[in-house]
């Protein structure tokens, strides 16, 4: 106990220059922890958008379905074997039947991937039973960004044109029945939701689809002949390595940080071991062995890193508590990032991230205290005495 007490006595002695290193290397703490905090709120955000919105708790693909192939989308689509049509029927998946066609807004011409969905289905969080009303075109459902870029509108008619199952092509005019607001882009972006019976007949598919969203609380997974189960890791894979990519490059901030915090530290100590030559001598002289007064030099640097815990839980525990709880507002062209988040970030610290930031800013911190005081390994107390180090 004499080494700590010793330490702490002399650390609070060296006035501003301590609190300085210790406000520097609390900037450190705070800067890792709500960094890390961000990205992870990004991804758990993100992932629970796109699980309850797109994904649920997996999907069964039709064979040749490959949604990075447009060209595949033609051939996508066959019938619903009977274990799957028996848990559509139990509300534990729904059916979407995917074409690619195109729409005509305001004698324009773009390329959009047409939906189908049951409109009394549970399993996604869309207002898929806006397409439920009886209309004497078939109703449509859009989003925001969709309806932004196209210029359609609530009570907008406009005309589809895709090819059926014999590759023939055909049209008709929809309605724009209701427009969705949604973080998920690809549920919204260059797509036109309309009720699945009304496509399978537009394109004469009856009791086909392309994909099948099964309930996130369902658990048979047993395979299907001509259908692809694909869990959750596999659909949530690109936004994982997306966030890590971000992750990796967002780290090089509290890097930065952390470093200079560490020089200042590093100097501190450097300087104190020449200053208190003297005081080294002294020590050894009075019995105390080199081995304690390297001890007491690593121990003083360290306890940098303990005053630094404590002042950053003095101003850093409310800043990201409200920051947790409050979230802040992103500014519109994070929409474009592809990440589905929302208009507000709300930071995750999990207990992993502080004490593993803690473990790790204490652990350099001590290391890079040590480092300086291997000179004293070959201190003779008679040269100290004197002032020499060597």
């Amino acid at each position: 106990m004499i080494i700590p007490k010793l330490a702490f006595q002399n650390i609070l002695g060296a006035g501003l220059r301590t609190w300085l290193n210790v406000i520097v290397l609390s900037f450190a703490y705070v800067a890792i922890i709500a960094l890390n905090g961000i990205y992870g709120g990004m991804q758990e955000q993100a992932v629970q958008a796109q699980i309850e919105v797109e994904y649920g708790g997996g999907q069964f693909w039709q064979g040749q379905y490959d949604p990075y192939d447009p060209f595949s989308f033609q051939d996508a689509h066959g019938a619903l074997p009977p274990q799957l049509q028996n848990w559509i029927e139990e509300g534990n998946a729904t059916p979407v039947l995917i074409r690619q066609a195109t729409i005509y807004p305001n004698g324009r011409l773009r390329t959009i991937l047409l939906k189908g969905i049951n409109p009394d289905q549970t399993v996604l969080n869309i207002p898929s039973h806006f397409l439920a009303d009886e209309k004497d075109v078939t109703p449509a459902l859009i989003g925001s960004r969709m309806a932004k870029s196209t210029g359609l509108e609530l009570g907008d008619y406009v005309t589809v044109r895709w090819r059926d199952k014999n590759g023939t092509f055909d049209a008709q005019d929809v309605e724009i029945v209701q427009i969705m607001n949604t973080s998920v882009q690809t549920v919204d972006n260059n797509q036109i939701w309309v009720p699945l019976n009304d496509l399978q007949t537009m394109t004469q598919m009856e009791g086909e689809a392309t994909i099948v969203v099964v309930d996130r609380n369902f658990q048979n997974r047993e395979p299907i002949e001509g259908w692809t189960f694909q869990s959750l890791d596999v659909l949530l894979k690109d936004l994982m390595d997306m966030v890590k990519s971000k992750t990796i490059g967002g780290s090089i901030i509290y890097i930065v940080l952390l470093m200079l915090a560490i020089l200042a530290i590093f100097d501190t100590q450097v300087l104190s071991i020449f200053k208190r030559r003297k005081e080294m001598g002294t020590l050894m002289a009075l019995g105390m062995t080199r081995v304690k007064v390297i001890e007491l030099f690593t121990v003083e640097g360290a306890v940098h890193g303990v005053l630094a815990v404590l002042v950053a839980v003095i101003y850093g525990t409310p800043l990201l508590v409200y920051l947790a709880t409050q979230g802040f507002p992103l500014p519109a062209s994070t929409d474009s990032y592809g990440f589905a988040i929302g208009e507000k970030l709300f930071p995750i610290y999990s207990a992993q991230l502080i004490f593993g930031t803690i473990i790790l800013v204490m652990t350099v911190t001590t290391i890079v205290s040590y480092l300086p005081t291997r000179k004293i390994s070959k201190l003779k107390p008679t040269d100290a005495l004197k002032g020499k180090l060597t």
